[in-house]
């Protein structure tokens, strides 16, 4: 595994793609993926959805918006949003910008499924404070149809979903949820995978890693360091009395004496 190569941009390299080989998910799909969003972050910003997105969320932030909520429309992307949390705070959470100058950036990542969380958190993002920017997941083609059955015995107040696909169902719940939002002046943007498979998670993933790191060139932090994690390593193996660190170690003891 690279050295330079933070945890949270690993998976693409051995040290993710040995685990989802084994994993049975084709490690050339996935790369195809995250070839197709390396080729779209090279097109001019006008018809780059890469692009776009950064500018959306930097905006969004100048604006006082600074919470990136994360909300994809399948329960299989339910992980995603985890390592998203992690992506997003630890590269763009930063005390000094590049120049050395202390700036305290970054926006807080939140991680909702859609429709679980629609009733609980939509709440508090429709009627709460204006302080959150929404990115939306949606999949194009489902593995297949899914009818909703019948309720036995019948319910009227049920009756319209009778025999309805479940993927519209989830579309609906989806363009609904955007559409309250913007009612209530919350802005959203929505990312529409084609299939999820290997390939439109690579593209996926690959597009999320893209639009960070240019959040972070709009910033003006480094994207790829983690020095607020790397401090809580140190003291960790101070504590627990790793060698070479007795200089730390001495540090928190005096200051629990204090």
């Amino acid at each position: 595994v690279p050295p330079s190569v933070g945890g949270r941009f690993s998976v693409f390299s051995a040290v993710g793609l040995l685990p989802i080989a084994l994993a049975g998910i084709d490690p050339e799909q996935l790369l195809a993926g995250a070839a197709r969003a390396n080729a779209l972050v090279r097109q001019p910003w006008q018809s780059n959805s890469i692009h776009q997105a950064a500018l959306v969320q930097y905006l969004s932030y100048r604006r006082g918006r600074n919470i990136s909520v994360l909300m994809p429309y399948s329960s299989r992307l339910r992980l995603l949003t985890d390592w998203f949390v992690q992506l997003w705070a630890e590269s763009l959470g930063k005390a000094v910008d590049r120049r050395g100058s202390r700036v305290n950036e970054g926006s807080t990542p939140l991680g909702a499924l859609g429709a679980t969380d629609q009733h609980s958190q939509v709440q508090l993002f429709n009627e709460g404070p204006d302080n959150k920017i929404f990115a939306f997941v949606r999949i194009g083609d489902a593995d297949g149809p899914l009818a909703i059955p019948p309720v036995t015995p019948p319910v009227s107040e049920l009756d319209y979903l009778s025999g309805r696909d479940f993927k519209e169902l989830l579309d609906s719940e989806q363009s609904a949820t955007a559409f309250a939002l913007a009612r209530h002046g919350r802005p959203s943007y929505t990312l529409e995978l084609d299939r999820l498979d290997a390939t439109g998670l690579g593209e996926l993933m690959q597009f999320l890693m893209w639009q960070t790191a240019l959040m972070g060139e709009l910033t003006n932090v480094n994207t790829f360091d983690q020095p607020g994690v790397e401090l809580g390593k140190v003291y960790t193996y101070a504590l627990m009395g790793r060698e070479g660190f007795d200089a730390e170690r001495q540090l928190l003891e005096d200051a629990d004496a204090d």
